[in-house]
C-alpha cells in the first residue's frame, strides 16, 4: 500500500477567518471599557459617562472605529508573513473574518453595555443606551488590513528590490532561455 504523503489536500487556511472572529470579544470589551457612554476609562469624565449626553455618542463610535483599525492593522502584520499557496485564501478569509468580528465586537460592547451598565431610557432615543450609531463602522477591520497589507507587500517589495520575484527556473538558467 502507497502513501500518498506528497499529496496533501489543499484546504482552506479557516484558522484565519476563527481567529478574526473571535477577536472581535476583546475589542468589544475594551470598546466598553474605553468608550464614552460606557466604563469611560479614557477620559473619565462623568460628564462623558452617561448615554443621554448627545456629545458621548460620536466618540462612542470613534472608540470603536480606532479599536478596529487597530485590529485590521495588527491581523495584516500577521498576514505579510504568510507565503506559499494559502495565502490569497488566507486574506480573502482574514477580510471576511474581520467583517464578522467587528459584529462579534459590536455586539459583545452592546451586551456589555446591558449587563455592566446604568439602565438606560431609550424612549427618547435608541443612543441613549450603549451602542453604536454608524454600522459603516463595521467596515473599518477589513479595510484596515486590505489597506495595511497592501502598504506592507509594497514596502517589503521595494525594499528587496525590483528584481525580487524575478528567480531563475532552472540553475544557472533565465527564464526564456
Amino acid at each position: 500500500m502507497k502513501e500518498h504523503s506528497s499529496h496533501r489536500v489543499a484546504r482552506l487556511p479557516w484558522t484565519w477567518f476563527a481567529a478574526a472572529a473571535a477577536g472581535g470579544i476583546p475589542v468589544g470589551l475594551l470598546w466598553w471599557l474605553l468608550a464614552p457612554g460606557g466604563l469611560n476609562l479614557i477620559t473619565r469624565d462623568p460628564a462623558l459617562g452617561d448615554g443621554t449626553n448627545p456629545v458621548v455618542w460620536l466618540p462612542r463610535d470613534l472608540t470603536l472605529g480606532g479599536l478596529l483599525v487597530f485590529a485590521g492593522c495588527l491581523m495584516a502584520v500577521f498576514l505579510t508573513d504568510k507565503g506559499g499557496r494559502a495565502a490569497q485564501a488566507a486574506f480573502l478569509l482574514s477580510l471576511a473574518g474581520g467583517l464578522a468580528g467587528a459584529a462579534v465586537a459590536w455586539q459583545t460592547g452592546v451586551l456589555a453595555g446591558r449587563l455592566w451598565g446604568a439602565p438606560a431610557d431609550t424612549a427618547l432615543n435608541a443612543s441613549v443606551a450603549f451602542s453604536l450609531r454608524s454600522l459603516s463602522v463595521l467596515l473599518l477591520w477589513p479595510a484596515a488590513t486590505a489597506t495595511s497589507v497592501f502598504a506592507l507587500n509594497l514596502l517589503n517589495l521595494l525594499r528587496k528590490g525590483p528584481d525580487a520575484g524575478m528567480a531563475p527556473h532552472a540553475e544557472g538558467t533565465a527564464p526564456g532561455a
